[in-house]
């Protein structure tokens, strides 16, 4: 398949800046694959689409303020690192800018020497490997001098750094937020699981490979770059559970679809513990084994998540319910609306 096939015409001021004051106030546009109805909602009202025995499940990994301003030592030049990774203890593979002034032996301090680094290795598209020195705990000096790693079609600046975090974020090691989540409060949440919807947890760390355009013609050759994700035993047992009482799994975002996926096309459609690196790439044609419906927001352009998305139900039905939200004035991307297909 051509990468242009999954194009689209989005006017630029769709693209939401900056998040509703009220998480839950979203819109919300529903996709029936039986009959491709499409219906206008708001996020509230997705109650109405769950029954008596479905499960939920929720991405749990949480954004880390993983871009970080220092200076180099030799020459006080400034410098950007956006966190990735982590390798080991103080290893971490980074992205910097400019890539080209960091080389191997660099050192660079941040925040007046409260955090130190020193280069030891190169990685592919402009990475590096630094090791980090400081005093106390890592993620507390990091919350102290680190910035929300936005988008970059995100150009205002957030007010409240947890704005860009799901209400049930607990697992630090993402370079960006599973946004599909960012529409749940603690109250939606209670309300559903008080229907009888079972709600378990996931974690996948979110790459910045994620949300890179596909660069590649022919879809084919497009390389997905790996994440790391983890099942619980208890999460595995009640989606097994669940699909044993023909319950639904419905998936939150792209990251929960694509940690499911793998682990039900690796143990031939059952759900384990397990925890490992997935570059998983689904694209049409692909049938599933995890999942049975889809919380997302809309996505950019010829991405590999418009992609997954087409995979779900197919590329003409999904393009021509882009069409509809961009007529009806959606919100897209990160901060934008939500859409639900069952």
């Amino acid at each position: 398949m051509n990468i242009e096939e999954f194009d689209f015409d989005l006017p630029e001021e769709l693209i939401a800046q900056t998040p509703l004051k009220d998480r839950a106030a979203s819109r919300l546009l529903v996709l029936n694959r039986d009959t491709n109805q499409i219906n206008h909602a708001h996020f509230t009202d997705i109650k109405g689409y769950f029954k008596h025995g479905d499960c939920l499940v929720l991405n749990d990994t949480r954004v880390l303020p993983a871009r970080l301003y220092g200076v180099k030592n030799d020459t006080g030049a400034n410098v950007e690192i956006l966190l990735l990774h982590q390798n080991e203890k103080d290893s971490w593979e980074v992205l910097a800018k400019p890539a080209k002034k960091i080389k191997i032996g660099t050192e660079i301090t941040f925040g007046e020497g409260k955090l130190k680094a020193l280069c030891t290795g190169f990685k592919e598209h402009g990475g590096r490997i630094l090791e980090f020195s400081y005093d106390g705990i890592f993620y507390e000096v990091l919350d102290e001098l680190g910035e929300m790693p936005l988008p970059p079609y995100i150009k205002e600046k957030l007010p409240e750094q947890e704005r860009y975090q799901t209400v049930y974020a607990k697992e630090e090691g993402s370079a960006a937020a599973p946004t599909a989540g960012l529409h749940f409060t603690e109250k939606l949440l209670d309300e559903i699981k008080a229907m009888g919807v079972e709600i378990v947890f996931i974690t996948l760390h979110v790459g910045l490979g994620t949300f890179r355009p596909v660069s590649a013609e022919n879809i084919d050759d497009h390389k997905m770059h790996a994440e790391f994700y983890h099942m619980s035993k208890e999460t595995a047992e009640t989606l097994n559970n669940v699909k044993a009482n023909n319950g639904r799994v419905i998936s939150v975002g792209t990251t929960s679809t694509r940690t499911l996926e793998t682990i039900a096309r690796d143990n031939q459609g059952v759900f384990v513990e397990s925890s490992g690196w997935t570059d998983i790439f689904i694209y049409p044609p692909y049938e599933f084994q995890g999942i049975d419906g889809l919380i997302t927001n809309f996505h950019l352009p010829k991405s590999s998540l418009i992609m997954l998305v087409s995979a779900l139900s197919d590329k003409e039905t999904i393009l021509a319910a882009y069409r509809q939200a961009v007529k009806e004035r959606y919100r897209f991307f990160s901060f934008g609306d939500a859409m639900l297909i069952l």
